[in-house]
């Protein structure tokens, strides 16, 4: 059982701490983990993104066009620009809330996402969004946004861990006086 994952949005959105709980969670339930990052524009807000592969003979963290089993976007554009590597029949959980890229900031753009979102529902046979804002204002922090879309993503059925399984992997990841914050975001909606 093989599983194909790509997580996907901009810097400071938390990505890559969502990538490496989901490796660990596969790792602890015996499975073969590889993964890629690129994110050498996170620090300015820009495109970050994530390959996981997980299974049982996986050879290459990479996977190519219309693969994923799943794609796990903080930001509606990034979704789109990633839907590419998206099977037939694949899921794709996406936040709702726009994050406008630095370019078209410059050039006054009144990028709002609804055109993302709209063409997403109209494209991708089995789309979750989530309003990721209003549950990380409800629990007071925006930087749960990361534990609310792994959260989601595990309910989908999609991947093969269960969210108890996430909630230990991010207690060794995150310091103790946030573990309470992040576990309510992971559980958030259960």
């Amino acid at each position: 059982m093989n599983k194909n994952i790509l997580l996907c949005g901009v810097g400071g959105q938390g990505i890559v701490l969502a990538s490496k709980l989901t490796a660990s969670c596969a790792m602890e339930k015996g499975l073969q983990v590889m993964s890629a990052e690129t994110i050498g524009m996170a620090q300015k807000g820009g495109s970050v993104f994530s390959f996981l592969r997980i299974g049982d003979c996986i050879y290459s963290p990479m996977f190519g066009q219309k693969q994923a089993d799943i794609i796990i976007a903080f930001e509606p554009a990034e979704a789109v620009r990633m839907l590419p590597y998206l099977r037939d029949g694949g899921t794709v959980i996406v936040n709702t809330r726009p994050i406008m890229p630095v370019t078209a900031a410059l050039k006054a753009s009144d990028y709002n996402g609804t055109e993302m979102l709209d063409y997403l529902r109209k494209t991708t046979e089995n789309l979750i969004t989530v309003d990721g804002d209003s549950v990380c204002r409800e629990l007071g922090s925006p930087k749960v946004l990361n534990m609310v879309m792994l959260g989601e993503a595990i309910r989908s059925g999609v991947l093969p861990f269960t969210t108890d399984d996430a909630a230990e992997a991010m207690k060794k990841s995150v310091k103790p006086q946030f573990v309470e914050l992040n576990e309510k975001a992971l559980r958030h909606n259960m």
